[in-house]
Formats: C-alpha cells, sequence, structure tokens
C-alpha cells in the first residue's frame, strides 16, 4: 500500500491527500509532527534529506517528494478520473493556472504565514512588514480569482482539476494569517463551498 509522510495542517501533504482520495487508491498515513521538530530528526532527514512533507513511499520503497510531482505521478498511475487534464491543451491549461496559484498565491501565502504568526517567532528572522505586504497581495489575487470564476464553474474551467486541490488547500491555509474569504467574493465563495462539500476535502 502507498505509504504518505503526513502532517495534518500542511497544506502541501493535503494537496496528496485530496489527490489519492480522489483517485480512489488507498493509502497509509505516517504523521510527522512540523511542530515538534519531527522533519529535523535523523530518522525523517533518512527519509528526506529536505526534512519536507509531504513523502510518497511506493510498494518497492521509492520514496517520492514534492506534492506536484508526487500527483503527476499518481496521475500516470491512475488515469481516470483525470485531474491533470485529458488531453494536451487541456494539461496546459491546467498546469498554467496551477504554476500561477503556487507562485502568486500559496509561496506569498507561506510568507504572510512566517512573518506574522507566533508559531515562527524565534524558529525563523520574522519580517511582520513583509509578511503583511505579502497578505495584502495574496488577498489581491483572490480577488482577481472571483472575477474569473464568475465565468466557469471551476479555477481551470468546466470541470474539478488538480488546480482545485491547490486552490483550495491554499485558501484554507492563509486562515491562520488573516487570509479569508472577503466580503462580496460571491463566485469564489461559491467555489469554495463546492470544493468543501467534496469528500476528499474531509481527509
Amino acid at each position: 500500500m502507498l505509504k504518505l509522510y503526513d502532517n495534518a495542517f500542511a497544506p502541501s501533504p493535503r494537496r496528496v491527500r485530496m489527490f489519492l482520495t480522489e483517485k480512489g487508491l488507498p493509502f497509509e498515513t505516517i504523521p510527522v509532527d512540523i511542530a515538534a521538530g519531527d522533519t529535523g530528526s535523523a530518522d525523517f532527514l533518512a527519509v528526506n534529506p529536505l526534512g519536507e512533507v509531504p513523502v510518497l513511499e511506493l510498494d518497492d520503497g521509492t520514496r517520492l517528494r514534492e506534492s506536484l510531482a508526487i500527483c503527476r505521478y499518481l496521475e500516470s498511475m491512475q488515469p481516470e478520473p483525470a485531474l491533470l487534464g485529458c488531453d494536451d491543451r487541456e494539461r496546459a491549461e491546467i498546469e498554467s493556472i496551477v504554476l500561477q496559484l503556487m507562485f502568486r498565491v500559496y509561496v506569498p501565502t507561506t510568507h504572510a504565514f512566517r512573518h506574522t504568526h507566533k508559531f515562527w517567532a524565534g524558529r525563523v528572522v520574522q519580517i511582520p512588514e513583509y509578511g503583511a505586504l505579502a497578505r495584502e497581495n495574496v488577498l489581491t489575487e483572490w480577488q482577481r480569482l472571483d472575477r474569473e470564476l464568475a465565468n466557469r464553474e471551476f479555477l481551470a474551467g468546466d470541470r474539478f482539476s488538480f488546480a482545485d486541490i491547490v486552490g483550495y488547500t491554499t485558501l484554507e491555509f492563509g486562515k491562520p494569517s488573516g487570509i479569508r474569504l472577503q466580503e462580496g467574493q460571491d463566485h469564489l465563495r461559491r467555489w469554495h463551498a463546492s470544493i468543501a462539500a467534496r469528500p476528499s476535502a474531509k481527509v
């Protein structure tokens, strides 16, 4: 059975949990406590020298890391339902949205969290002004996405895809940093509710 080195709060392993669930693939989770410093332990560094989750361990012992790469592998392993596109054009369209979300929304969301949340106090050098600016940039991006969702049901078109997994887990991850749905974002609110209702959002 597939084994996922996991953390319940972190967005990257949550992407993989949702992807596995949408694919109907059975998996076992191995909890990794980031707050307790498990990712820096010798045992975990032997699993992933980068000290990061997720890591997906295959039946033959091969270990894959980085959520996007893991999900690409799972898509090739279990093509249906297609979450990364059914043809070259759709794959390119979905990947375009995924990359926008990763670099324009997810990365600055992590910066807002690192630089403004008490969890990181004493763990990293915090620059609160930088974190606040990152938060504002993210809120601007979500406002843009709200406008785009006026013309389509899901982030990458009319069908649920990996882009929705990335978007949903990122928005949920933003809550501790004050990144939430804003007043008047009706399209984004409708989209968020539809993803939250999926069984995969509850794993």
